[in-house]
């Protein structure tokens, strides 16, 4: 992220202004141009699963189309669905990521090229009638796929409690209440997230936020 996003976060928050200082330069690095299909099936395969086993089970669903990196949309509409839930997907991932190819292959889900010059209401309004897909899986695509500049991911449980221990407060933020503080943000809200993500960090005895899915 730029120069100007820090200077501007800075000067409209003196608070979270300290944390910048303390980290030092964003370092969050967006892997643009990654298809969409592509994300999204690595995201659903992580969902409610630690980095090693998600990976793991990845692996095995790719491991299933020797002759290619990734499976297509095509490869996976295929495959029986025991095959994918003897590498290790779940019932409901299994039926997610069918839906998903299903809806790539009409072009619902759109390609690089195309996602590229949607908005992000745009693609929040396609990409949640994919089943498994929410706001949040949504969010980290336009962060950390799209790097789009001003996306504030207010239900992020690593965020919310990254507002908390920054601002001293006791309980986590309501979503609607980060919403309306993070105003003060724009248009830079991306950067102002990823800096709650490493005000954890930062702090003795408190969890890393977990976005290996992502990074």
């Amino acid at each position: 992220m730029t120069e100007e996003a820090l200077q501007h976060l800075m000067r409209a928050d003196r608070t979270l202004a300290r944390v910048i200082r303390k980290v030092g330069p964003c370092r969050l690095k967006p892997k643009v141009g990654r298809n969409p299909f592509e994300t999204l099936v690595q995201s659903v395969t992580y969902q409610q699963l630690n980095g090693t086993a998600a990976a793991t089970i990845l692996g095995r669903v790719k491991a299933l189309y020797p002759h290619r990196r990734f499976p297509t949309p095509a490869d996976l509409l295929d495959t029986p669905d025991e095959r994918l839930r003897a590498a290790g997907l779940s019932r409901a991932k299994t039926a997610a990521v069918k839906d998903l190819a299903a809806k790539t292959v009409t072009g619902l889900v759109p390609s690089s090229r195309a996602i590229a010059r949607m908005s992000n209401e745009e693609i929040f309004e396609r990409l949640t009638t994919v089943r498994g897909v929410g706001p949040w899986t949504v969010e980290m695509l336009l962060i950390f796929t799209l790097g789009r500049p001003d996306v504030l991911p207010a239900t992020d449980y690593g965020v919310r409690k990254g507002f908390a221990q920054v601002y001293g407060l006791k309980e986590l933020p309501t979503p609607k209440k980060l919403i309306a503080f993070g105003e003060r943000w724009r248009p830079h809200r991306t950067t102002a997230a990823w800096y709650l993500w490493r005000a954890l960090e930062i702090t003795p005895n408190t969890p890393k936020a977990d976005n290996t899915a992502w990074g």
